[in-house]
This record gives structure tokens, C-alpha cells and sequence, in this order.
């Protein structure tokens, strides 16, 4: 047995185990609701900046580029200076609807959705510009609209980047800690996701439940990449 698991016997795993389902479980809603958005924002985006005459087509894709490379602090100070209570659309938002995403996990969501982003959009781009347009120009002389062109051809024949962007989202998600630190806290039970459980736990010096909660996010990380593989070998591509 490794010498990290070396103090793990047959009763400590259940006592590691329990107190991690509310992380783990909390993860895996912040990261599927942050993919989802992460999704549907980058597709979209992706394909805009694949049509070669839109304007400033470069300068919008190193915008969309930004959260990947700039401090996971910065984006998070970022969101603070937009959706905190004295920000602009914060403001807005509490005004007008009663939300409040500071210190939730729909603050989380939002915080590991912009740091997401940027691998769906990237990996859509490249899809779309990967598409035969004579296919494109055929469907509309065939009386498509733009719509249909998209849904009926386009998407069908860029869907594997696009999953695969969004596979590598879901796990950039999953294991966001700067920005959701700044914008959701790390509040056990409401906004503490792994990577968060696993700094309090390192930080207080409780090493045992720290490994464990690097194993268990390792291995969840691993099967979801995994699944997302093999679905990609079962699905040929149209």
C-alpha cells in the first residue's frame, strides 16, 4: 500500500467518505450547472468567431480568451466588481429580482462558468471552421435559414469538439478554486466544494482527509473523462 494510505484502515474510510458526499455532491451541481452555461455561451460564441467577416473577429476571441490565461483572483475580483451588491448588475439583479449570487453556489456556478468558458469556445471555433461551407451554401439555396443551417448542418458535423470542449469544461469546473473562492466563500454545507474542502482541510492540518479528498476528485475527474472518451468511440461521427 502506498505510504499516504498507509494510515487509512478499514474503519477510517467511512469516516472520511460521509463528510465528503456534501462537497462532492455540491461540486458536481456547480460544475454541471457552470458547463452547462460554459456550453451554451461558447458554442454560440465559437461559431460567431468561425464566420470569417465578422468584424474584429480577433480582438473578440482574445477577449474570450482572457479567463484562461488571466489569475483565477482577478476573475474573480472581476464578478465581485460586477455582481457584488454595490456592482452594477448585482444592483440590478437584487432590485429587480431578489437575487443575490455573493457567497451562494450559484455565485459559484457563475464563477466556474467564465473560467470555463474559454475551452468550449476554443474548441467550438475550431470545430465550426473545421466544416465543409459548401455544405453550408447547399442547405441554404435549399431554402434553410440560417437556423436550420446551424442545427441541420453545422452542429451535426462540429459535435465532437464541441463535446470535447465541453468534457474538458466540466472537469476545469470541477476544480475551480480561485474565483469561486473571491465570489462564493468557502462556506461548509452551502458554497465549500472540493478544491475549497481540500484547502480547509490542508490549511487546518488535517492531511489524512486531505489526501482522501484529492483522491476523490482525481477519481471522479478520471471517470468523467473516461465516459466522455468512450462515448466519443461509440458515437461515429455523421
Amino acid at each position: 500500500m502506498p505510504y499516504f494510505l498507509s494510515g487509512f484502515g478499514p474503519d477510517f474510510w467511512p469516516e472520511l467518505l460521509f463528510p465528503a458526499l456534501v462537497p462532492l455532491g455540491l461540486t458536481l451541481k456547480v460544475a454541471l450547472t457552470a458547463t452547462a452555461g460554459a456550453c451554451l455561451l461558447g458554442v454560440g460564441a465559437g461559431f460567431a468567431l468561425s464566420r470569417r467577416g465578422l468584424p474584429g473577429r480577433e480582438l473578440l476571441d482574445a477577449v474570450c480568451t482572457l479567463p484562461l490565461v488571466l489569475p483565477p483572483t482577478v476573475i474573480g475580483y472581476y464578478l465581485l466588481v460586477l455582481f457584488g451588491r454595490r456592482g452594477v448588475l448585482g444592483q440590478w439583479l437584487q432590485e429587480h429580482f431578489g437575487v443575490t449570487l455573493i457567497f451562494t453556489w450559484q455565485g459559484a456556478a457563475l464563477a466556474a462558468c467564465v473560467v470555463a468558458f474559454p475551452l468550449v469556445c476554443k474548441a467550438a471555433r475550431t470545430a465550426f471552421e473545421g466544416v465543409d461551407q459548401n455544405l453550408e451554401h447547399a442547405a441554404r439555396s435549399l431554402g434553410a435559414g440560417e437556423a436550420g443551417v446551424f442545427l441541420r448542418v453545422s452542429l451535426p458535423l462540429a459535435w465532437r469538439g464541441v463535446l470535447s470542449g465541453t468534457m474538458l469544461a466540466l472537469a476545469r469546473a470541477m476544480g475551480e478554486f480561485g474565483a469561486t473562492l473571491m465570489i462564493a466563500g468557502n462556506l461548509p454545507g452551502r458554497t465549500q466544494t472540493l478544491s475549497l474542502a481540500i484547502y480547509d482541510a490542508a490549511q487546518a492540518g488535517r492531511d489524512d482527509e486531505a489526501m482522501f479528498l484529492v483522491l476523490l476528485t482525481s477519481l471522479v475527474c478520471i471517470l468523467l473523462l473516461l465516459a466522455s472518451g468512450k462515448f466519443l468511440k461509440l458515437n461515429p461521427c455523421t
